[in-house]
């Protein structure tokens, strides 16, 4: 039985990266709906998201600080990123997948470098591609029976270093390695999921669980693992419209290396995310999401975000 394709609270075939200590994002909603199991028959699916993040809070561990209130060589204000992520998702059976994903960065960063009693300011403004993604997904287990139906896989693939790790300023200043569109490095990612669709009710849930692990350094810089834990659930109101809620964890490391800021990396953060989906046509289908953090906490100062939001439209061919 092939599951009617309706878009729902889902696993993110790119794991994005939270924040570092600038401030530089991707939002954690997950919109991989066919590791979802929405969609499962044979073809392509083409999605385009939109993400507006705006990382103008520094913090402390858990506490929200101002500017300059915890001393440090640079005084980081603001960065903000307006984000699109283009992710190709092709089924070549019921369990076996591959999806590309490719993010396209517009990024505007402000800090204040304290050099000697002076402060000086430093800006940066950018839009450049970001590090492609390409994971295959196996679903190695499926069953149905008159509640549901239900199914569990595996997510694996690499990030591949195909953003740009040395973007300087109009002065020739090369950005902070964690402001950058790309890491220059090779990491790999490995998950799995876990998804059920009720068949009585309107109601469908899911579970992923997806770990970041970088292979290599690149000019004296790798950046920190990650682990993502998402769970959500949707609601189908009707035949058009579904309710989402997503919640989205996740714990990222300390980065390495004579460019990195090992001081001020590293982070724990719980977000919670309500979206809406709505079939435009049978093939074609657009969704929002609002991103709100529940906790968050960061070694060092760095830059968050009170809020943020994503919106997208996919086309399944």
């Amino acid at each position: 039985m092939r599951p009617r394709f309706v878009l729902g609270a889902a696993l993110c075939a790119a794991a994005f990266d939270a924040s570092a200590s600038c401030g530089a994002a991707f939002c954690l909603v997950n919109t991989d709906w066919s590791a979802q199991g929405f969609w499962t028959g044979p073809g392509g699916l083409l999605d385009l998201r939109y993400e507006s993040i705006d990382l103008d809070q520094p913090r402390a561990g858990n506490d929200k600080v101002g500017v300059g209130e915890v001393p440090r060589h640079h005084d980081e204000v603001e960065t903000r990123n307006r984000n699109w992520v283009a992710t190709f998702d092709w089924n070549f059976t019921p369990d076996w997948g591959a999806t590309l994903t490719l993010p396209y960065v517009d990024r505007e960063h402000f800090h204040i470098h304290n050099h000697h009693g002076a402060q000086i300011p430093g800006r940066w403004d950018f839009t450049e591609l970001g590090d492609m993604r390409v994971q295959g997904r196996y679903r190695f287990d499926s069953w149905q029976d008159a509640d549901c139906l239900c199914a569990q896989g595996l997510v694996f693939g690499l990030k591949v270093p195909t953003g740009k790790y040395d973007v300087t300023n109009g002065d020739g200043e090369a950005a902070e390695r964690t402001l950058q569109p790309g890491t220059g490095t090779t990491d790999a990612l490995l998950g799995y999921y876990w998804h059920r669709t009720n068949v009585q009710t309107a109601w469908s849930y899911f579970t992923r669980v997806q770990a970041q692990l970088p292979l290599n350094s690149r000019a004296e810089f790798k950046p920190g693992a990650q682990l993502q834990v998402d769970g959500g659930v949707r609601y189908a109101v009707g035949s058009k419209v579904a309710l989402m809620l997503q919640a989205n964890a996740i714990w990222r490391g300390t980065d390495k290396g004579a460019n990195a800021e090992p001081e001020d990396s590293g982070q724990r953060a719980v977000f919670v995310s309500p979206g809406i989906s709505w079939n435009i046509a049978r093939e074609v289908q657009a969704y929002a999401f609002v991103q709100v953090p529940v906790y968050w906490w960061v070694k060092g100062v760095q830059l968050t975000a009170d809020w943020s939001a994503a919106a997208g439209v996919s086309w399944r061919f």
